[in-house]
């Protein structure tokens, strides 16, 4: 999801790298569940989420869908988001201690918070070997660093804590290089659906959503080289 603001207006200025110390630690979320109370549709759901919930929880997409999880558009293409309890709008896996109920396998977006993502394009000898990146456009590198949402979470006295320690995922380095090539095909995606008739629209998110996330993963093999060749699949048969 792209959000139309500066960094200066919601961050405190730097870019971080997985190595690097910002000044996130909360103390466990103790008492606070402020994050996971009335976040829309904003905590969307990539394929790795999805992996970590259905083998984590030992259910299908489809089971996810009735009352945990549902489907919005996001910038033109179909994606799943956590769902919020209806009244009170929380999440829906958080419990009556309102703690969270899936934190070994939580998605994504709430190991990052408070930090996001800055996506950019850069020269590629600036970043190759040094963090993530796909190549773009007359050699340019396409990748990612961190910022820290300085508005966003309520916890004071925050203690400073590394990037990688705080994501709290195995191989940090391979689900870096994943979410970046992911973030860059949904943008070609876009791309692809600006050209297309709305019965086109439909039929390229249809696709999407079935190779992506309905279609089960291996629970006992590695998600990337699933991933990757369901990505293969994609930019062969999308053209992109």
């Amino acid at each position: 999801m792209k959000r139309q603001v500066s960094l200066e207006e919601i961050s405190d200025g730097r870019l971080y790298g997985k190595n690097d110390m910002v000044k996130a630690g909360c103390g466990g979320c103790k008492g606070c569940s402020s994050c996971c109370s009335g976040m829309g549709n904003s905590v969307i759901l990539d394929p790795f989420d999805i992996f970590r919930l259905t083998t984590g929880l030992g259910l299908t997409f489809e089971m996810l869908l009735d009352g945990k999880i549902e489907l919005n558009v996001v910038d033109g293409i179909i994606l799943p988001n956590l769902k919020m309890s209806e009244g009170n709008e929380t999440c829906a896996f958080l419990n009556d201690e309102g703690r969270c109920s899936i934190h070994g396998y939580r998605p994504g977006i709430c190991r990052l918070f408070p930090l996001g993502r800055y996506y950019e394009e850069l020269p590629e000898g600036q970043v190759a070997g040094k963090r993530p990146w796909v190549p773009g456009k007359e050699g340019m590198a396409r990748t990612f660093r961190y910022f820290l949402q300085v508005h966003e979470c309520p916890a004071p006295n925050k203690t400073k804590v590394k990037v990688e320690k705080w994501m709290d995922t195995p191989n940090l380095s391979r689900y870096e290089a994943f979410i970046n090539e992911w973030h860059y095909f949904l943008e070609d995606v876009q791309e692809r659906l600006a050209q297309e008739s709305d019965e086109g629209i439909k039929n390229i998110n249809l696709f999407l959503l079935k190779l992506f996330y309905i279609r089960p993963y291996e629970a006992k093999l590695d998600f990337y080289p699933q991933f990757e060749a369901r990505m293969a699949n994609a930019k062969e048969v999308l053209d992109i």
